[in-house]
């Protein structure tokens, strides 16, 4: 049986770079379970994706000398052929300010071999595009160079802080993903909600749809065309014109938490997406200048039998000095 964790195993495969000739990637299992059209993505830097859609459609990428779909998974041994591809130069990488460098290594909750938890700041995207040149990841990146596998396990929201998981082998990120997929992953978040939050509204399922708007952002909201989403709540304290609860989601659709709770008639405070603006404009005379929405622990059930993983971020002195001169009920 393949040892997933195995310390040797690279996390990359060996590879003729590409360049004017045809090039053959052999997969090892740090790459199996990965999409061929995600592998290219990465090996083929600078290849804008839709020639990269392009090649694999026309069938100049193949996969033990026969074509595949961009949806195939690659399995350990494959062999890859990559044809020659114009790669155009990789751009030279942002540089991290001294601040942020010493922001996220002081955020670092957890981290050995395999796994890091950062409880990320909130205004920091996680990853960049989309006018944002860098994000969490980007910023690990250029930290840690030694590393040559880093990857976002999850996401958050920009404004949302708290514990997130970065993988630094593929072979974690795939156990992860299962993890979360099969709800093995317990998540909880501390949000502060505008109003009174109902007492016997503990479960919230409803069906959650994406939606784009003309202007490009994007937005979610309850319908029955939407996929099955559910979060379970708990009141933590009351306060005059708010509720502090704890959220659990069971599934992991966008904005999840946030549009659930309005939902419920109870938004985020802070929330200027979802949020309801004169609620939120009678917090922000409060000390309340973001969203107030924090991942505030996560328990992973870790690989041969070693125990849980257990880890909690504190809210950031700016949240809880909200709390702190809020009166309570």
């Amino acid at each position: 049986m393949t040892d997933l964790f195995h310390p040797d195993k690279a996390d990359k495969p060996p590879v003729n770079k590409p360049g004017n000739g045809v090039s053959f990637v052999e997969v090892t299992d740090a790459h199996a379970g990965q999409r061929i059209d995600n592998f290219l993505l990465r090996h083929l830097k600078g290849v804008p994706k839709s020639k990269i859609y392009r090649i694999v459609r026309k069938g100049e990428v193949r996969v033990n000398k026969g074509r595949v779909k961009a949806e195939y998974k690659l399995c350990e041994g494959d062999v890859i052929r990559v044809p020659p591809v114009r790669v155009a130069e990789e751009k030279a990488r942002q540089g991290v300010s001294e601040s942020l460098h010493q922001l996220l290594t002081s955020s670092i909750l957890f981290e050995d071999d395999r796994l890091m938890v950062i409880n990320k700041p909130s205004g920091l995207a996680v990853h960049g595009g989309s006018g944002i040149n860098q994000g969490l990841i980007e910023a690990l990146r250029v930290m840690r160079p030694e590393l040559r596998f880093l990857e976002l396990v999850h996401r958050l929201d920009r404004d949302t802080s708290g514990c997130i998981m970065i993988a630094k082998k593929r072979s974690m990120l795939r156990y992860l993903h299962e993890q979360l997929r099969t709800g093995k992953v317990d998540k909880r978040y501390l949000a502060l909600v505008a109003g009174r939050w109902p007492n016997r509204r503990k479960i919230v399922t409803a069906a959650l749809l994406k939606n784009t708007l003309r202007s490009g952002e994007r937005m979610v909201n309850v319908s029955p065309e939407g996929k099955k989403s559910t979060t379970e709540f708990a009141i933590v304290e009351r306060y005059p014109q708010a509720t502090l609860v704890e959220a659990k989601p069971i599934t992991g659709r966008t904005h999840q938490i946030r549009v659930h709770a309005l939902h419920v008639g109870c938004p985020l405070l802070g929330d200027d997406k979802y949020g309801d603006q004169q609620a939120c404009q009678n917090f922000k005379k409060k000390g309340l200048k973001r969203l107030f929405l924090h991942a505030a622990s996560l328990r992973v059930p870790m690989p041969e039998d070693e125990k849980d993983l257990n880890v909690s971020a504190a809210l950031s002195p700016e949240l809880q000095s909200v709390l702190d001169n809020l009166p309570t009920e």
